[in-house]
């Protein structure tokens, strides 16, 4: 059974190179074409594709609000994102209307075909070039998430917070480190900049959370 695709891209140059190139393959087969957002969902639910190739940028509703309207509506279609654009926020908002692939225009004929039989077997599918940008996303994001007090804030800002925790007040901190009061505040808000966390709640809730004192 041939596998059944509708191409959308505002530009018919582009269409008609797909189409050329998707009708070369034994198993594969155009049922429609679109030139813009709103025709691809219109079209998406009236033909049911196994797959649509979908530009990012088209007039009259861009490909991310389609991917995510066919998306709701009949969510086995598999839509392989084919853009020239390799920013992150647009991988970013194309799979997370529900693409299941991204693929740059300069990609290789043979990888499109790759990429078009990877999703339909439920597989997702990136270009080199797009995972590598997504990994070093996942990797800056892992990073700060995993920021812990030991690596945002110093020895002393750590004991001035584990005291905050602790209920006391900018005097008897001072008093227990033995140093100012003014010295004291300003540790106080190194941490709450640091941390941009601006109430004593949500400091005392932080650190323990991040161990240094318990309930």
């Amino acid at each position: 059974m041939s596998i059944r695709i509708i191409i959308a891209d505002d530009h018919k140059i582009m269409r008609d190179g797909l189409r050329s190139l998707i009708e070369k393959q034994h198993n594969m087969e155009i049922i429609g074409e679109a030139a813009n957002g709103r025709t691809t969902v219109t079209l998406a639910l009236k033909l049911s594709p196994d797959v649509i190739v979908m530009d990012v940028s088209m007039p009259d509703m861009n490909g991310i609000e389609a991917t995510r309207k066919i998306i709701e509506k009949s969510p086995r279609v598999k839509i392989l994102a084919l853009s020239m654009f390799s920013d992150k926020k647009f991988v970013a908002e194309m799979l997370s209307a529900g693409a299941s692939g991204y693929l740059l225009k300069d990609s290789a004929a043979r990888e499109l075909m790759h990429a078009i039989q990877a999703v339909v077997k439920n597989r997702s599918y990136l270009s080199p070039a797009i995972a590598d940008i997504m990994i070093e996303e996942y990797r800056q994001i892992v990073t700060k998430e995993n920021l812990s007090v030991f690596s945002l804030l110093t020895s002393r800002e750590r004991e001035v917070l584990q005291y905050i925790a602790e209920g006391k007040t900018i005097k008897e901190i001072a008093f227990a480190l033995k140093i100012s009061v003014k010295t004291a505040e300003t540790y106080r808000q190194h941490i709450m900049d640091k941390l941009d966390i601006h109430t004593i709640a949500g400091l005392t809730k932080y650190a323990i959370k991040e161990g240094l004192t318990s309930l």
